[in-house]
């Protein structure tokens, strides 16, 4: 899941006549909200529940606290990252960076309170329902910490090295919204898994890396290797175009073997066709952050089509 999004605010004529005849208060506390929603990560926290819930119905698994808990430590995690990056976020995030400088203290609380909450709920699935729950505070320590200080210049911050920034955090929720829900469960392993498994991986590093061609100018200043840094923007459309197009083929692979059932891999796979719409707008849209949580929003989409197909509703 990406963790950059910071737009300026919109002043058209036309938002103009939208918010004339709405109480000041009114517009100025959904403002507020938006902005806890949005610099926070609190809306992370819903979009990371309904993936373990799709996870849940892909799966065929029973419910248990698999969504709170992973949404829990999303916003640990994430929130932990913001605090850790403000000084960062200057550049790229002026907007966010200020509001978490603001309430640093309130989130430094909130996100020690949500993750140990998390582990508590976690201990009840067992010690694998455990292990997960730490691993993705495990791999954000190894990605935005400094370790190893007294090698020097030969170890740099994973969250600086091309490719590996983006796959540790990829690997980490794919770990962990495939994992938890089965870990709770008692689940076996299987192929379905495995393809659920490498589809939200692809998918998660892309989403990571969308939001990455906005902040080129601030990652470059501050030394972090990306994608589109690296490579530029026309490129990192492609590789995205790459990634999305290696996706809807290993699901196409995976129904014609019989591993996926047809409902499934329809869902999925309106998925990535919107997600294609959108990796076309990746260096177009005057509005990348929006980009962003459109690519985030995908879930959003997946999980209702699946309903849909499922059952019937």
């Amino acid at each position: 899941m990406a963790s950059k999004t910071n737009e300026p605010p919109v002043t058209t004529d036309h938002h103009v006549r939208w918010h004339a005849g709405i109480p000041a208060s009114v517009v100025d506390a959904g403002h507020r909200i938006k902005d806890v929603l949005t610099y926070s990560s609190a809306y992370l926290v819903f979009i990371a529940m309904v993936e373990v819930l799709t996870v849940h119905l892909v799966l065929s698994l029973p419910l248990n606290p698999a969504s709170v808990v992973v949404g829990l430590v999303t916003f640990a995690v994430y929130a932990g990252d913001r605090i850790a990056d403000a000084e960062d976020d200057e550049l790229s995030s002026p907007e966010r960076s200020a509001f978490v400088t603001r309430h640093r203290r309130l989130l430094s609380m909130l996100t020690a309170g949500t993750y140990g909450l998390a582990i508590a709920l976690s201990i009840t699935g067992g010690p694998l329902a455990l292990g997960i729950t730490l691993l993705p505070g495990a791999f954000w320590i190894l990605y935005a910490s400094e370790w190893l200080p007294t090698l020097g210049s030969y170890f740099k911050r994973l969250k600086r090295i091309l490719v590996v920034n983006s796959a540790i955090v990829a690997l980490a929720w794919a770990i962990a919204v495939v994992g938890l829900p089965m870990a709770f469960a008692e689940a076996s392993v299987t192929p379905l898994a495995g393809v659920v498994f490498v589809y939200l991986f692809v998918d998660t590093f892309v989403n990571t890396e969308i939001p990455n061609v906005r902040d080129v100018a601030a990652d470059e200043a501050v030394g972090v290797s990306t994608i589109p840094v690296v490579f530029g923007i026309q490129r990192t459309r492609h590789v995205l175009y790459g990634l999305d197009l290696s996706l809807i083929a290993f699901v196409g692979a995976a129904l014609a073997s019989g591993v996926v059932s047809t409902p499934v891999a329809a869902a999925i796979l309106l998925g990535l066709g919107y997600a294609l719409v959108l990796a076309w707008f990746v260096g177009r849209s005057a509005a990348p952050g929006r980009l962003a949580i459109a690519g985030e929003a995908k879930h959003l989409v997946v999980f209702a089509l699946l309903l849909v197909f499922t059952t019937g509703l």
